[in-house]
């Protein structure tokens, strides 16, 4: 039943987001929406899959946060990791386990992990030139600093990244820099400050080999992989902090230091597991399969500006530990971006400018189905996307309502009014007839195709041709007509649209869950939920043909149409920075 015969297990993570801010429509597109998609497919199969996910809940942002608002990280982690599991909920993003990087047993992992690498010899302690706040008597970490970014020259650059130009550099190359603390814009100078790295360039040959064995990857990931680990550095993997996972070592120079964020943040997807071994059987040993047997499938999804982490250093700290799974996939899409009206063209999502759309503001308006929908159909998979008001309400209109819902609509109606709310009996059938039954199980198979091959924009859009041939179908069969002069060949022709509904709620699952469960009691369908234990194949089940004379309730519209006047008062919220 495993689509790739080599594994028993599908483990998928998806980045865990900072509990720092809002999740917003960048974030979904990126990393969350596609995860899910895959991951609802894989159950739906009935194949093993794990879907592990999280908050990572430290990190310099959180506390500077904190600093500004006068709280503590605390209240700032609790605040927006709750925020986040609802915004996830809200939109069907359907993990197993949504952790939290600040749980005790993380810190267990993390030390675990530290202290194997520092013993195999990939830990080296050295001295490196940070910036000093001789005000508040501390070492700034970059976003602690702000200053002139090296590359463009934006004056209000953070420590390690320009918001303006995307740039990232190391916080010595700031020009101008300054303090960015809450009643301290001192000017900091340069001094020494004990580290530990980890060593990367041990691992050359073996990331090599690894990302060698694996051609099929996206280009991009590829791309940016390559380019690491033919440069390897060593790289610095605590930080003067006193907010994060405590350091395992016993020294002077560990005082107000802890590992750093991008050290423990990954680690969390194993921690999470851990977690989840316990809460779901009571048993964590069962953690392991997931993570140390070859018959697990790992798969990461990601925004391209998570590669390095993931397809580099990430996967180093795994070959550190000696016997971890590497992942078999590394999912990194563009950026999606946002579509300036008033400019008409695509820019960054910023807090600052404020025009980045949250979920939690566009869940307000709009169906969980309908985000879904625009989102997969708009991915930013091969090149940066924007997130367009009017794109989005032409593309769901005019593909999802008009082509899928309107059909399953007018075909149950019909159905349920001249046929005593059953299937009905068919007549003989005809080339036409013949010919979309025919087309039916290629098209599902072509869906998941494209599924597997994480072709998620190619997925939807066949998901949406089997509407579109339906409807050219029901079309030229006109029941309308029929059903007063040939009883019979409308039987026929609903006969086979009830057959091409069963075929669209099954496959629309990993897409529209909501709408999918809707649909699936309408027609007296169950769509299995599978799980890390498998179950049933669903999928498959959008082949067979629903028999004749099997109940069917009143149909219910499934994509309501979004109304344009709507639609241009929420740009312009939008566009007034009200969509955080």
């Amino acid at each position: 039943m495993t689509t790739d015969k080599r594994f028993e297990r599908t483990l998928v993570t998806s980045a865990l987001p900072y509990a720092n801010g809002h999740i917003h429509l960048g974030h979904i597109a990126g990393a969350y929406l596609p995860a899910d998609i895959y991951v609802r497919y894989k159950r739906l199969r009935g194949e093993r899959v794990l879907y592990v996910g999280g908050s990572d809940e430290y990190g310099v942002p959180i506390t500077l946060t904190a600093l500004k608002e006068g709280v503590t990280p605390q209240d700032v982690i609790d605040r927006y990791h709750n925020a986040h599991a609802a915004a996830f909920a809200a939109l069907g993003i359907s993990y197993d386990i949504y952790g939290r990087t600040s749980w005790p047993l993380h810190i267990d992992t993390t030390q675990a992990f530290f202290s194997k690498l520092n013993e195999g010899g990939y830990v080296e302690k050295q001295t490196m030139e940070l910036w000093y706040s001789e005000q508040s008597q501390r070492f700034l970490p970059d976003r602690y600093v702000k200053g002139t970014c090296p590359k463009c020259g934006f004056e209000d650059a953070s420590g390690d990244e320009c918001e303006n130009c995307g740039a990232q550099y190391s916080a010595q190359e700031l020009k101008s820099p300054r303090a960015n603390i809450p009643g301290d814009n001192s000017t900091p100078v340069l001094r020494d400050s004990a580290h530990w790295f980890l060593r990367l360039p041990a691992f050359a040959d073996a990331l090599k080999t690894w990302l060698d064995s694996h051609p099929e990857w996206r280009a991009n990931v590829r791309g940016i992989a390559y380019g690491w680990v033919n440069d390897l550095r060593a790289r610095c993997i605590t930080r003067d902090t006193d907010w994060g996972v405590p350091i395992p070592l016993e020294c002077e120079d560990i005082a107000g230091k802890r590992i750093y964020v991008w050290f423990d943040a990954p680690i969390g997807y194993v921690t999470n597991t851990r977690q989840w071994a316990i809460d779901t059987y009571g048993d964590e040993s069962r953690w392991l399969e997931w993570w140390k047997d070859t018959g697990t499938r790992l798969i990461h999804f990601i925004g391209k500006d998570n590669v390095p982490f993931h397809a580099v250093i990430f996967p180093a700290m795994l070959l550190g530990q000696g016997d971890y799974v590497l992942a078999d996939n590394v999912i990194g899409n563009e950026y999606l971006n946002v579509f300036n009206r008033e400019t008409g063209k695509s820019e960054k999502g910023s807090k600052s400018r404020g025009n980045m759309i949250t979920v939690r503001w566009m869940l307000s308006k709009v169906s969980p189905d309908a985000l879904r929908y625009y989102l997969c159909a708009n991915a930013p998979e091969t090149k940066d996307a924007a997130f367009d008001w009017d794109e989005f309400a032409a593309r769901y209109n005019g593909e999802l309502c008009d082509v899928v819902g309107n059909f399953v609509h007018r075909s149950l109606t019909m159905t349920v009014k001249n046929f005593d709310n059953q299937v009905p009996t068919p007549g003989p059938l005809d080339d036409d007839d013949n010919a979309l039954l025919a087309f039916l199980p290629q098209q599902v198979d072509a869906v998941a195709e494209a599924l597997d091959t994480f072709h998620f924009r190619l997925a939807v859009e066949r998901f949406i041709e089997i509407g579109r041939r339906a409807n050219q179908y029901f079309d030229t069969k006109a029941p309308w007509v029929t059903r007063k002069t040939d009883l019979e060949r409308t039987a026929t022709t609903l006969y086979v649209c009830c057959q091409v509904v069963r075929a669209l709620c099954n496959t629309s699952a990993p897409f529209f869950p909501n709408a999918a469960a809707v649909l699936a009691d309408v027609i007296g369908v169950t769509l299995p939920k599978g799980g890390p234990d498998g179950g049933p194949d669903g999928w498959n089940a959008a082949k067979e043909l629903l028999p004749s004379g099997a109940p069917l309730k009143q149909p219910v519209v499934l994509f309501p149409k979004l109304d344009k006047d709507q639609i241009a008062e929420w740009a312009e919220a939008h566009a007034r920075g009200e969509a955080q």
